[in-house]
Order: C-alpha cells, then sequence, then structure tokens
C-alpha cells in the first residue's frame, strides 16, 4: 500500500510546536520572533506567497512586516531598504521574494542579505556552509522535503537518489542535502536536468526520485521502479473545467505513478506547506540565536 506523504498535516503539527515554543518564550517576557519580506511589484504567485507568509505568523505567533514596493523601484533604494533591515536587531528573518523585476541583479540583492538573517538561504554563505555540512540556513523547500523524510521514517542510507532539476532554490541544494553525512542522507545521487539523456534511465534505478522542474506531469508510470518513493516539489496552475477554471497539477502524473510507489506526495497538500514550514523554522532559529536561547 502506498504512503501518501502528508505535508499539509505534517506541517500543522510542527507550526503547533513552534507557536507553543514561542509562547513560552514571550510568558518568559521575550519579544516575539520578527520576519521581513519585500515584495517588489505585483506578481499573482509572488502576493499570494507573500500573504501566506503573514497568515503563517499570525498563526505561530510571529511579528511580520511587508515593506511593498512598486515594480520601478531604483536597484539603489532596494538596497538602501535592505540595509536598514539589516541594522535592526529586532528583525530575525529577511527575505526578498523573487522573482525581481529585470533591472534589478537578483544576485546583488540576495548578496546584499545580512547572512544572520538570510533564512531563505540564498546568500553564498550560507549556501557554502550548506556544501561543507555545517550549521547554517538551510532553503525551505529542500528543509521541507528533507523534514518530511525525516519525519516519515523513510530510510536514506546506502540508497540511490535522483533528483531532476538543478535550480539553485532546489535542486542543488536538494542533491548536496541527500548526499551529506547524517539522516536523512548518506545517498547516491544523480542529478538530472534539462540536458540529461535518456533520463527515464536513471529515474528506473532510482529508490528514491525528487522531481523540481516545473512541468506538469513530466515523471510518468514508467519511469519510476516499483516501492520507489517520489517526493513532488512541482506546482502548476493548469486550465481546465470546473468551478475555479484550473487545477493545481504536480511534476508527476500522480495517479500512474502513485501505483508504481511506495510512498509519494500529493500536489496540492505535499511539499507546499513544508516549505511554508521551513521559513517559519530558520526565523525561530535566527530568534533564537539572538535570545541566546
Amino acid at each position: 500500500m502506498t504512503t501518501i506523504l502528508d505535508g499539509k498535516s505534517l506541517a500543522l503539527k510542527l507550526r503547533g510546536d513552534i507557536r507553543a515554543e514561542v509562547d513560552a518564550h514571550r510568558v518568559k517576557g521575550l519579544r516575539a520572533p520578527h520576519l521581513a519580506a519585500i515584495l517588489v511589484g505585483d506578481d499573482g504567485a509572488s502576493k499570494t506567497y507573500v500573504n501566506s507568509k503573514e497568515k503563517d505568523c499570525e498563526y505561530v505567533g510571529f511579528h511580520s512586516s511587508v515593506h511593498r514596493l512598486k515594480s520601478d523601484v531604483s536597484e539603489a533604494d532596494l538596497l538602501e531598504l535592505i540595509r536598514s533591515i539589516n541594522d535592526n536587531s529586532d528583525i530575525d528573518g529577511l527575505i526578498v521574494q523573487l522573482p525581481l523585476p529585470k533591472h534589478i541583479d537578483a544576485t546583488k540583492i540576495t548578496e546584499a542579505i545580512n547572512p544572520e538573517i538570510d533564512v531563505d538561504g540564498f546568500h553564498t554563505i550560507s549556501v557554502g556552509k550548506l556544501t561543507k555540512n555545517e550549521d547554517t540556513y538551510i532553503s525551505a523547500t529542500p528543509f521541507g522535503v528533507i523534514k518530511l523524510i525525516e519525519e516519515y521514517g523513510i530510510e536514506t542510507k546506502g540508497k540511490h537518489c535522483v533528483v531532476i532539476g538543478r535550480s539553485n532554490i532546489v535542486g542543488r541544494p536538494m542533491s548536496i542535502l541527500m548526499s551529506r553525512g547524517g539522516n536523512p542522507g548518506e545517498c547516491t545521487v544523480t542529478l538530472c536536468h534539462r540536458y540529461t539523456k535518456n533520463i527515464s534511465v536513471h529515474t528506473k534505478m532510482a529508490d528514491i526520485v525528487i522531481v523540481a522542474v516545473g512541468i506538469p506531469k513530466f515523471l510518468k508510470g514508467d519511469m519510476v521502479k516499483p516501492g520507489a518513493v517520489v517526493i513532488d516539489v512541482g506546482i502548476t496552475r493548469v486550465e481546465t473545467i470546473n468551478d475555479k477554471g484550473y487545477e493545481l497539477v504536480g511534476d508527476v502524473d500522480y495517479d500512474a505513478v502513485k501505483s508504481q510507489s511506495s510512498a509519494i506526495t500529493p500536489v496540492p497538500g505535499g511539499v507546499g506547506p513544508m516549505t511554508r514550514y521551513g521559513l517559519l523554522f530558520n526565523t525561530l532559529k535566527s530568534y533564537k540565536k539572538k535570545q541566546g536561547l
């Protein structure tokens, strides 16, 4: 029987744990953790994601502040805002919602964030520490996947893991985490991308497949071996005939792959909620460092 890796229920439990910890700190007279976000422009998906982060912060007892800027804001003004947030000792985490307008250098913006509050884990120092298996902020999505694997007790040591997609946000850090020493980890990892020939040759040998390519139903049922664990990071809005006019579809052909797999994440309700939890976890981690907890 296939295990459904229910990220929604797990994230709810874990957010409850964070809320209880925050409540305990507040009783002792400490301030609430504070997550700041910068949203540039009117991208619909970005606005929805930032709004969800605000709701998550409220649920766990964090203070949140969102700086909403027009799409024509200058790079210099954005950098100045980041510097002012860096200098605010009461802010524990800062995220700059991507993507940014084309006239702004996203790398320069990411590197301007103080690594001590880089709760997205995108700064070069954060990434460098990740590669050395040192304590750092891990990008929220890879962290969420690792936590999901850990909480469901999925064995990774000595397993073959195929990661499809090599983005700096998901694929690359995911491959590092799955191959690192520790648990989850200790996998032999194959990283596939757009130039990988005959991807199914690799996926059919995998004990664990993690897909993050943004192509609806990319991974088919005949591309995985029986008993594989399948993690679907993708989510795409696809037009269809229903009340909403669309449905949310992952990178995995869910019904076809489910029958082959021993465990699988649904879309929605799998990795997405765990990503949001990862951001809260990192913010609390920063807060505890600042408070000496």
